[in-house]
């Protein structure tokens, strides 16, 4: 009950915070950029932006508090006893003058176009039940039983690590739980928030589900406002949630291909269980919806920057439509026409001024406030918003929010790493297995099917802005393929989705005017690019529900007593010796990991090589000296000895020392647990 209350006050604060940060919100819906009027309801764009502004408005002072309460068994118990009953009066004092003082303000929540209320309620609709299967059917409680969908579980070793060592531990100051006692590199803020809401009360799946839900609802219907404002159609704004949702890629047509002659086209696709794949990792299910299930903090992350996009939008618009006036001017000579266009580009106050310096605070909070969320959210977004100030007015407003973001995200940063958070290369290629230009060229080619000559129609057709903006949101995909900010250049697959996603309005609006040609060989060419921009992704949509079954998930015990004997046992202070753990009872009691599966922490930039090191030390010490100075050095509470250890290729276990040195305060079936605070009398 209180972490549905939680989530009711998140919304709540967020529509306090929006009304005065961003007053001008509730009009966005009543016109597209060009200042024609459209048919759009205000929710779409309103309840998105209360759920992530509120969000971040509580989650923030609840764990900083938290983080003042970090040497006490429960500092959430302190901080959410703190912030939810502020947060509350405050909530109810601002409704009441909005409500009783003010009756006169309202805003249009449902447009007056009954025809577009219902498109949009079969959009919603759609949104939510696509994100409610995607959440649900790849993590879920029955029965006291926890099943985690077998295309998430790895990505899911980390993240519940760090869930429960929020909700069952104190982990402040916050480290990495499979790679404990050093500082935390990865945005983890969104599994606090999940830690806080089960601390609450809520079911673990509730917890997880919920708020992952609301990110990615919000993530489609702000894409579905931006796109509509953009190009002024619905239609257009439905397509690009489609696009979205569906991938564009010749995977699938190649995967056909191949097939040897004879083989049946249905019962092939019928039975296969993989992602399928022409390019490296894309088997992980690295391109499709499949990210939106493990990672859950990234359609967060979008909503957020999608948001943000709408805010500054118009004023790229209202540059070009005011040097647009210049060149329309027929009366003028062409160098009076350069002389007006570049005072009119550099020259005039409309071109610099703050008109509302409160939106350029809010948008500079909000947007800094991610950097924990999702920092590839926050990096892609000022990017774009750099290239989209150069051509707009109100510059210092860009330059405002820039300031504010760089600010926040400095400031968490050196709140929480040791040292750089990035190491930026060049790298040319990304994954490309040909890191030249036409090697590249066919990588992209293969991964993204015909979406690339399809925008470059669309470029032809569009006006200047529309021009300027597709090579705006080409930039982040760009980037990716030159620049590698950390160890792990795989992880720069998110700037590429994310350029892929605000070029999908642009293909949308080009198939969208097609179809208003009223041309019956156009329009069947036009649902025939439909057809072949979304084929590899609804196919990859129909495996992850084929891959997570309830037959097929990694199954957890809740009440498994060994999750019990960690959870009440140890904190999050409390660093374990363990095999190379992904996902299992110990991660889900919140056991804070000396060296979890190496993958996850080497991505995130620890050095796994002098970690993987000293467990093989420490698992191998010949005498009880030697261990006790290695268990010293390393900081290590309790030393698990399971037949994950006893099997391992990576060293042996001394496992008659270990029991020799420390007490076993822990036995159960093939799994011993030593508590290095309790040695054995010698």
């Amino acid at each position: 009950m209180l972490g549905l209350l939680y989530i009711v006050l998140c919304i709540g604060i967020g529509w306090a915070l929006c009304a005065y940060f961003f007053p001008g919100l509730k009009t966005q819906t009543r016109t597209d950029y060009y200042g024609n009027a459209i048919s759009m309801s205000g929710y779409l764009i309103l309840f998105p932006a209360w759920y992530i502004t509120g969000t971040l408005a509580l989650t923030w002072p609840v764990y900083l508090i938290a983080y003042l309460f970090g040497s006490v068994r429960e500092p959430l118990l302190y901080a959410n006893l703190i912030v939810m009953p502020i947060a509350f009066s405050v909530f109810a004092f601002l409704l009441y003058l909005r409500v009783v003082k003010n009756k006169r303000e309202k805003s249009e929540l449902i447009c007056k176009d009954r025809k577009t209320v219902r498109i949009e309620y079969v959009l919603v609709g759609v949104v939510l039940l696509l994100a409610s299967i995607l959440m649900w059917t790849t993590f879920f409680v029955r029965a006291d039983k926890l099943y985690v969908g077998v295309s998430v579980f790895s990505d899911f070793s980390p993240h519940l690590g760090m869930i429960r060592s929020f909700s069952y531990g104190n982990n402040f100051p916050t480290t990495y739980s499979h790679y404990a006692g050093q500082d935390i590199r990865y945005h983890f803020m969104f599994q606090f928030l999940t830690g806080n809401l089960e601390y609450l009360g809520m079911r673990l799946d509730y917890a997880f589900n919920i708020p992952s839900i609301l990110s990615l609802v919000s993530a489609f219907l702000l894409l579905y406002v931006l796109a509509v404002k953009i190009t002024g159609k619905v239609g257009a704004g439905i397509l690009t949630c489609m696009f979205f949702a569906f991938r564009s890629s010749k995977t699938l047509f190649t995967y056909l291909a191949n097939l040897p002659a004879g083989t049946s086209i249905l019962g092939a696709l019928t039975k296969n269980m993989d992602f399928i794949s022409d390019t490296t990792h894309e088997e992980w299910g690295l391109w499709n919806l499949n990210v939106y299930c493990n990672q859950r903090h990234l359609a967060f992350g979008l909503s957020v920057m999608f948001l943000v996009l709408i805010l500054f939008m118009q004023h790229l618009f209202d540059m070009f439509a005011a040097l647009k006036t210049v060149g329309d001017d027929a009366k003028e000579g062409r160098p009076k026409k350069l002389t007006k266009g570049l005072m009119t580009f550099f020259g005039t106050k409309e071109a610099w001024i703050v008109s509302d310096i409160r939106q350029s605070i809010g948008a500079g909070i909000l947007l800094g406030s991610i950097a924990f969320f999702h920092g590839s959210a926050q990096i892609c977004c000022l990017m774009i918003l750099f290239f989209m100030a150069i051509f707009s007015r109100r510059r210092f407003e860009y330059a405002i929010t820039a300031a504010i973001t760089l600010g926040l995200a400095v400031l968490q940063t050196h709140f929480f790493i040791h040292g750089s958070a990035l190491s930026p290369e060049p790298l040319f290629g990304f994954l490309a297995d040909n890191k030249t230009l036409f090697g590249t060229a066919s990588y992209l080619e293969r991964l993204l099917g015909i979406l690339p000559f399809v925008l470059l129609a669309a470029f032809c057709l569009e006006k200047a802005v529309g021009r300027y903006l597709i090579l705006i949101f080409i930039t982040p995909l760009l980037f990716a393929f030159t620049v590698s900010l950390t160890i792990d250049v795989t992880v720069n697959h998110k700037y590429i989705m994310m350029s892929c996603i605000l070029l999908g309005i642009f293909a949308a609006a080009f198939i969208i005017k097609m179809f208003e040609r009223k041309d019956y060989l156009v329009t069947c060419v036009g649902i025939f690019l439909i057809v072949a921009l979304t084929a590899t992704g609804i196919y990859d949509f129909v495996t992850v529900l084929k891959k997570n079954t309830p037959q097929s998930a990694i199954v957890l015990n809740l009440d498994d007593p060994l999750t019990t004997w960690v959870h009440e046992n140890s904190d999050s202070k409390d660093i374990f010796l363990t095999p190379s753990y992904a996902l299992n009872q110990v991660v889900l009691g919140g056991a804070m990991l000396f060296e979890g599966w190496p993958y996850f922490p080497w991505s995130a930039g620890y050095d796994t090589n002098y970690r993987s090191e000293q467990v093989k030390l420490m698992y191998e010490a010949g005498t009880p000296a030697e261990l006790e100075a290695l268990v010293k050095k390393n900081d290590i509470r309790f030393i698990i000895v399971d037949s994950d250890a006893r099997t391992s290729d990576s060293y042996f276990v001394n496992e008659d020392n270990i029991m020799t040195t420390y007490l076993c305060v822990y036995s159960f079936g093939e799994t011993s647990i030593y508590d290095t605070q309790k040695s054995v009398k010698r």
